[in-house]
């Protein structure tokens, strides 16, 4: 397949917009074209929660029929996967069928709603146009960014630049109290996994409080803050850019969160269980073979999972284009030097004499900047969203360094009565 439908936040159309507004003028050019956005719902899947949209061009004239949709990229491109990897990710503007789409979305349970826009004429001819332009092969791909250069604000900023501004110039300076991780938070709240993700990999850039105009990079919001533009008319009165709206098909499936999900304690039951495990363990160490090597098994799983996860952070922060990412103060948590405690600690529980001092430095670091990442959450310019992070791996880290300690104060001890024997 050529073209993959883009998984994050995609888009899609309806059947026909034909009686929903004032018959066509033949007289006058661009009156038989009809415009709409169209909207679709969250789906189960982890990557559909954000929905999707496409616009809807119909031209009788021309025998256009087709949605746009500016959510879609290519497997088979060159370098595909480094691209992905550096953040540079290619998109592209695809246009397809409405009824197939339609279809489609039926098929998964995913609801399809759809606003016909109040353009001119010529607004109209502008638009078409420029879809047709923008869908030829030399001009269709685009820089994809996760929140200010996807499917839904490409939609946003076609239909404005056609209208005059009238959408940016009405919401660009309506401030809200959510911002981009509020978002990301509630829609991926169905999976754990992809939540903590995420929580982990995005840094303070997607802390800062947005405006109506940035919260479009959402399809749902940007059908619902279109439900206030206002245009003019050419005679200079006022009226909506919304036409008509209609519900094409109606999801059965629970509604998507309006809240991020509360699960500070849940974290914190999980940090604390780990963290009492590796503390019984490393303290029953010194006089028990079992509790060594239940340490060695628990704390090297650990800090190896940390250890890997900060090395891919901080490849990601530190060498590649997703800005979102920039500042992460998670670095603190997830530390690369986690990766060379993983490999210290089944050596020293071994009884490997020379890895002693070098495991403790690594332990008392790994836990010492954890601890002062906590800590540093006090000052004013250090304002990331990860409570939650934090109740779950600061109490383990220090667990494994305090285990380290142990276990070399215990190695120490009995090669001196090795010695004294």
């Amino acid at each position: 397949m050529r073209t993959v439908l883009f998984t994050v936040l995609l888009c899609c159309g309806a059947t026909s917009l034909a009686g929903q507004t004032p018959a066509a003028d033949p007289d006058v050019p661009g009156s038989q074209i009809r415009v709409a956005l169209v909207t679709i719902g969250p789906g189960a899947l982890v990557w559909d929660r954000f929905g999707h949209n496409a616009i809807w061009i119909q031209d009788p004239e021309r025998r256009i029929d087709l949605l746009y949709n500016y959510g879609t990229y290519d497997f088979d491109a060159e370098n595909f996967i480094l691209r992905f990897i550096q953040g540079r990710m290619l998109y592209e503007l695809a246009s397809g069928d409405p009824d197939t789409w339609f279809r489609y979305y039926r098929s998964v349970n995913r609801s399809i709603w759809v606003q016909e826009l109040n353009f001119t004429p010529a607004q109209r001819i502008e638009l078409r146009d420029f879809l047709l332009w923008n869908d030829l092969p030399e001009n269709r791909d685009y820089r994809y960014d996760y929140y200010y250069d996807n499917c839904s604000t490409r939609i946003r900023d076609a239909l404005d630049q056609v209208l005059g501004g009238p959408i940016r110039r009405q919401t660009e300076r309506r401030p809200l109290a959510a911002t981009f991780r509020f978002h990301t938070q509630r829609l991926t709240s169905n999976n754990v996994w992809y939540y903590t993700g995420l929580l982990m990999a995005l840094g303070p850039l997607v802390d800062r409080s947005i405006t109506a105009w940035d919260e479009m990079f959402l399809p749902m919001s940007l059908r619902d803050h279109l439900r206030n533009v206002t245009v003019l008319n050419a005679d200079g009165s006022v009226q909506p850019v919304v036409a008509s709206e209609r519900t094409l098909f109606e999801s059965t499936a629970l509604p998507a969160s309006q809240t991020p999900p509360a699960w500070l304690f849940g974290y914190l039951i999980v940090g604390l269980v780990l963290a009492g495990g590796l503390l019984w363990l490393g303290g029953n160490a010194a006089g028990s073979k079992g509790s060594r090597v239940g340490f060695a098994a628990l704390a090297t799983s650990w800090t190896f999972l940390v250890g890997v996860l900060g090395t891919v952070l901080f490849g990601i922060v530190t060498a590649t284009d997703h800005t979102a990412a920039y500042w992460n103060e998670n670095l603190f948590l997830f530390n690369p030097l986690s990766l060379a405690l993983a490999v210290a600690v089944p050596l020293l529980v071994a009884g490997v004499g020379w890895i002693q001092r070098p495991a403790v430095v690594l332990a008392v670091a790994v836990a010492g900047l954890s601890v002062l990442g906590f800590v540093a959450q006090a000052l004013p310019w250090l304002d990331q969203v990860n409570g939650q992070l934090y109740a779950l791996i600061l109490l383990p880290n220090i667990a494994v360094g305090v285990g380290v300690y142990r276990l070399s104060r215990g190695a120490g001890s009995r090669e001196q009565g090795a010695v004294a024997q």
